[in-house]
């Protein structure tokens, strides 16, 4: 079965993972999602992640991070722009997620970043999802 939005299947494995306290999750792999695990590793949300190869596009497979109590770093996550309904900001309209305790993934003519990155370098792109 054919997925319409794989980057919103990619984040749906990640919430239902931290809601079964799961310490890692598989998911198909792709170069989007390769580097929207790239973020999340840079800030901390999760512990690691690598690609396996196999036969067709390989599998992602993402560690989870939790704190001493077995909480989740992650609370949250949610899918912003969908193939439906494309969300485009300008550098001055960059969302700010829980008043800076979460991150907004943005995708800018430089490749993915941070909303933090985005404003310092003075860009705006489209907002792909929100992690708190």
């Amino acid at each position: 079965m054919s997925v319409s939005d794989p980057v919103a299947d990619f984040i749906t494995c990640i919430r239902n993972a931290i809601q079964a306290r799961h310490r890692k999750v598989d998911a198909p792999s792709s170069q989007m999602k390769q580097e929207i695990a790239k973020v999340l590793l840079r800030e901390r949300f999760i512990n690691n992640f690598k690609v396996i190869e196999d036969d067709r596009q390989g599998v992602l497979r993402v560690y989870l991070k939790y704190s001493g109590d077995d909480q989740s770093v992650i609370t949250g996550v949610k899918r912003v722009s969908k193939p439906g309904r494309r969300v485009y900001v300008g550098k001055d309209r960059i969302p700010r997620v829980m008043g800076g305790l979460g991150i907004s993934v943005v995708s800018t003519s430089r490749g993915l970043m941070t909303d933090r990155e985005a404003r310092d370098a003075g860009l705006g792109g489209e907002v792909v999802c929100q992690v708190w």
